[in-house]
């Protein structure tokens, strides 16, 4: 089982994230350049900042591992996070303050569970709403249990699993038992408690998107819609708004391609499992600035003054 990663970015927060103690011992915590104002908030110190620190406010005090990056970088910040991540044997990434803010980022930060998915590994971006999660030539399963209440606990173990053979390992959510009822804030959307019901409220909503051009061999069992080795390409969408149902198992397959997978936060993350083994590497950091800045600089940059 490996170590879990958990990064806080620089996006939107929904009241709904992990506190100072809510986190497992073993993880390692990383703040995405902002990301650190935000962890200061919730009572976290990360083990390790990276970034340009263009969007980070606070001060980063002494005895925080600090990486700087260039200002003019090909990788975005998140994409450094987890090459950081992975390089220190996280292959189990959870992250918030990906979502919401900027549609640019949020839809780049989608591309990176899909890139995740790609070399062996799992990410779960938490929203207001939702968390969304992609699994490449696998399966995920969701366990059975009410998906109108559901209360979890704290540190609770979800494993991966790889056909191929690779390693186990497992990951977390932190409990967060209030009732949900969207409301609006100066600092934007939070759930805010409804004493009207017990538990967690969430939705039964469950959709799925083909990230691949074709994802082949496409199967979901245990929801109010059901599909049996489809094809299904990602210029239509055919898995939107499925439900979830009480007491049942679901499971999402894909036999060849990758999909984005979107759940109601609150559910407890899936049994993940995937015939890609994990690589050894997601790649270099980009520590330097950009070969191709570097080439537009120079074809902007003034000839010299011929001599005389």
């Amino acid at each position: 089982m490996s170590q879990s990663c958990v990064i806080f970015a620089a996006g939107s927060y929904y009241g709904n994230e992990p506190h100072g103690g809510d986190l497992p011992i073993d993880a390692l915590v990383i703040a995405a350049d902002g990301g650190f104002d935000h962890a200061n908030v919730l009572g976290i110190k990360p083990d390790l900042v990276i970034g340009d620190f263009d969007s980070a406010n606070a001060s980063i005090p002494q005895g925080i591992e600090t990486i700087r990056l260039p200002a003019e970088h090909d990788d975005p910040d998140m994409l450094s996070a987890l090459k950081i991540g992975w390089s220190r044997g996280c292959r189990d990434f959870f992250i918030y303050g990906a979502l919401g803010g900027r549609i640019d980022h949020a839809i780049a930060n989608v591309q990176l569970l899909a890139f995740l998915s790609h070399h062996g590994g799992r990410g779960l971006l938490f929203g207001g709403d939702s968390v969304v999660t992609a699994i490449c030539n696998g399966s995920l399963t969701f366990m059975p249990h009410s998906h109108k209440t559901v209360a979890l606990e704290a540190a609770t173990n979800f494993p991966i699993t790889t056909i191929a053979g690779s390693s186990h390992y497992g990951g977390f959510m932190p409990d967060r038992s209030e009732d949900i009822a969207l409301h609006s804030s100066s600092r934007g959307t939070y759930p805010e408690a409804d004493s009207s019901d017990t538990g967690h409220r969430i939705s039964h909503t469950i959709s799925v998107f083909s990230y691949s051009n074709v994802s082949t061999g496409v199967s979901e069992t245990g929801l109010k819609y059901e599909l049996d080795n489809v094809t299904i390409c990602n210029d239509e969408v055919l898995g939107v708004s499925n439900e979830f149902l009480d007491g049942r198992p679901a499971s999402i397959n894909v036999a060849d391609g990758t999909l984005i997978v979107t759940f109601p936060t609150g559910t407890a993350p899936p049994t993940f499992r995937t015939t890609v083994k994990p690589s050894e590497t997601l790649g270099p950091l980009a520590s330097q600035v950009s070969a191709s800045l570097s080439v537009h600089y120079s074809e902007r940059s003034p000839k010299p003054a011929r001599k005389p």
